[in-house]
């Protein structure tokens, strides 16, 4: 079997940065199952996978574009520490949800000077080039509920 729209496919992976620095892995866990050809995995490794068989093992390096898009300046911003009342210490690194427009978002806080704190609503990998290790473990069609979800249910 294939991995194309519909089907469930479980695999093995580790992502990486440029330098080698491992990110996430699947590793000494299960693999990770996810319904093919409904968006529930960035859109570059998504694509590197149709027409993977249970078994193959593939190299993907995914462009910003195909990942979690590029870095947005728009995203971030300066906002006073009167926003954080109630929180007793405000660090580099912290995230925060928040409330925007477009609905809740997780800000991270990035820089404090004085009683200004820039934060910044960018996912951590936007803007970064990512470098999967991916097995291909099991392939199976999907269940009509998990094509009705949208996503592996069981």
């Amino acid at each position: 079997m294939q991995a194309t729209s519909d089907t469930v496919v479980s695999i093995d992976y580790t992502l990486t940065d440029n330098d080698g620095e491992v990110i996430d892995t699947s590793e000494g866990r299960e693999p990770l199952a996810y319904l093919h050809g409904h968006g529930n995995i960035i859109p570059g490794l998504e694509k590197a996978l149709e027409g993977k068989s249970e078994g193959d093992e593939l190299e993907v390096k995914v462009e910003p574009e195909e990942g979690y898009g590029p870095h947005r300046q728009e995203l971030v911003q300066t906002v006073s520490m009167e926003a954080f009342a109630g929180i007793d210490k405000v660090e580099p690194g912290m995230k925060f949800n928040a409330e925007s427009a477009q609905g809740p978002l997780v800000v991270t806080v990035t820089k404090i000077e004085g009683e200004q704190v820039t934060i910044d609503a960018n996912h951590d990998l936007a803007g970064k080039e990512l470098n999967f290790a991916v097995t291909v473990r099991d392939i199976r069609e999907a269940t009509d509920a998990e094509k009705e979800a949208g996503q592996v249910t069981g």
